[in-house]
């Protein structure tokens, strides 16, 4: 049974039950109190036990947040980028918010002022990463939640996915724009890009010891999806590939980093007046050539380790025109 009473100038609430250690909490008002051992009470009626929610009173959503990148995130292979991710939301407000007091209405807030500043999509992996951080504490961590407030409110429509292809004649445009450029691999992995659909990620990790020449194959060990798979070479490919090992000493296919590539990719589609192409849109164009050259769906994942087909979909530009003559 509840007991509230004034107690050096504020209020406390006290939940007793026999057999049950004592609960007890201290609030500015009368009606806090009563709010709080109701909702104990309740509580106790639903599960049959006195939930403890101390740590959930105490631990903020920086908390939370610091937690989750520290132990989590850490462990992801690709967890550079959502540590930054997480970096930039520990400096907004919400997360002074202890989890106790965190509602539905909070999150929402948080969406509706970030949708203001950034994209849907950017929006949508940060209620995930909050939501999942909050789902760990609940189920491993001994946090008391009755309900994951994450999971209560609209999630912001994603950004359509790009579709963005090469244009006539800019292909040889972007090569034409390496050769003037300072990087001596930029013109490769335009080319091996385009010609094997590998990720950047995957191409700047590849060792020679991956590179079978003859058999024309490149075996990826850990991929984005958490698989290996091999990828086929075509002439054009296996020809880079030969023009590269010629006096190479490296261990790395490409001896260079990420921050170089990208230095360079800006330079170079400025150059070759591509302003709106990313590099990750050789992937596409490399997956879009493999379905328009009559390879299948299955056949065309198998090379581009796309693990769910549906995603394919949207590399597939069929026109209505294209149809007409097979349909008879």
């Amino acid at each position: 049974m509840a007991t509230i009473r004034k107690l050096r100038g504020r209020w406390q609430g006290q939940v007793r039950r026999k057999g049950m250690q004592p609960r007890a909490k201290s609030f500015d008002s009368k009606s806090e109190a009563e709010k709080w051992a109701r909702n104990l009470e309740a509580e106790l009626d639903r599960c049959g036990s006195m939930p403890d929610t101390r740590l959930a009173e105490q631990m903020t959503v920086h908390d939370l947040l610091t937690r989750y990148r520290r132990e989590i995130t850490a462990a992801k292979r690709s967890s550079k980028p959502e540590a930054t991710r997480i970096g930039g939301m520990l400096k907004r407000a919400i997360c002074y918010r202890t989890l106790a007091i965190l509602s539905p209405s909070d999150i929402a807030l948080y969406r509706d002022e970030r949708l203001k500043l950034v994209t849907g999509s950017t929006v949508l992996k940060e209620l995930n990463i909050l939501g999942h951080a909050i789902d760990i504490a609940r189920k491993e961590w001994g946090v008391h939640l009755p309900q994951n407030p994450c999971r209560m409110i609209r999630r912001p429509a994603p950004a359509r996915a790009r579709d963005r292809r090469l244009q006539d004649g800019e292909e040889q445009k972007l090569l034409h724009a390496a050769d003037a450029g300072r990087s001596p691999y930029m013109r490769a992995l335009i080319i091996i890009a385009i010609e094997t659909a590998m990720r950047q990620g995957e191409l700047l990790s590849l060792l020679w010891d991956d590179v079978d020449l003859e058999r024309r194959i490149v075996h990826l060990d850990m991929t984005k999806n958490g698989e290996s798979r091999d990828v086929p070479l075509s002439k054009r490919a296996l020809d880079e590939f030969r023009r590269l090992r010629d006096g190479c000493l490296q261990d790395k296919v490409f001896p260079t980093t990420k921050g170089a590539v990208c230095q360079a990719w800006e330079h170079l589609r400025t150059r070759a007046g591509s302003q709106n192409l990313h590099f990750h849109d050789l992937r596409h164009e490399a997956v879009t050539r493999l379905l328009e050259r009559g390879f299948n769906v299955i056949e065309t994942a198998t090379i581009s380790g796309h693990k769910e087909l549906r995603m394919l979909q949207r590399y597939s530009h069929l026109r209505a025109v294209d149809l007409v003559d097979r349909l008879g």
